[in-house]
């Protein structure tokens, strides 16, 4: 394993994500969505103490959507 690439899946864990169903494998992903979200709205909140719910939620989403929002 190449520790400097992070995308190179294990093959261990690639044979378990083979093994789940994809409803599964979609609440995975949904879960990881759901966790980068919290993590930089997080973020965001501690580094920027002045902004609002609202100027956060849009920053999350411009983030998150790579300036398409």
């Amino acid at each position: 394993m190449d520790w400097r690439r992070i995308e190179v899946l294990d093959d261990a864990m690639a044979e378990v994500l083979r093994r789940k169903t994809p409803a599964e494998r979609l609440a995975i992903g949904f879960g990881l969505w759901r966790s980068a979200r919290k993590m930089l709205r997080g973020q965001l909140a501690s580094l920027h103490p002045e902004w609002d719910a609202q100027r956060l939620e849009r920053e999350v989403a411009r983030r998150l959507s790579h300036g398409a929002v």
